[in-house]
């Protein structure tokens, strides 16, 4: 399963009415640090297909979704579970700490 991109109108039904855990990923064009974790979410997408699903909301966008969970700064990636923010991450970091994070999460 691929990395799925939705806006602020689907947040409610992709994420908090989610049937499993879902990475959100807030992130924006002009954000360097963004483009330097979307492949390590792509392949994280895959490893992980039928236990967590990543989702991406660009926050320029969507000002809605990020205002409501507070994002300050970006990336900001947050496991959701049961309709809850459940756990939060700041900043690029290697695809082995981001799993490392989601393993912890779960």
């Amino acid at each position: 399963m691929s990395v799925s991109h939705i806006n602020d109108d689907e947040f409610e039904q992709n994420v908090i009415n989610a049937d499993g855990p879902v990475l959100v990923d807030f992130w924006a064009e002009w954000c360097g640090p963004c483009k330097q974790i979307a492949p390590a979410l792509e392949e994280l997408s895959a490893e992980y297909d039928g236990k967590l699903s990543i989702i991406k909301i660009n926050i320029d966008e969507n000002p809605e979704s990020p205002t409501t969970y507070g994002v300050r700064s970006i990336p900001t990636m947050m496991i959701f579970q049961d309709g809850q923010a459940a756990a939060t991450k700041v900043g690029a970091a290697p695809k082995s700490d981001i799993k490392s994070w989601i393993d912890e999460s779960l």
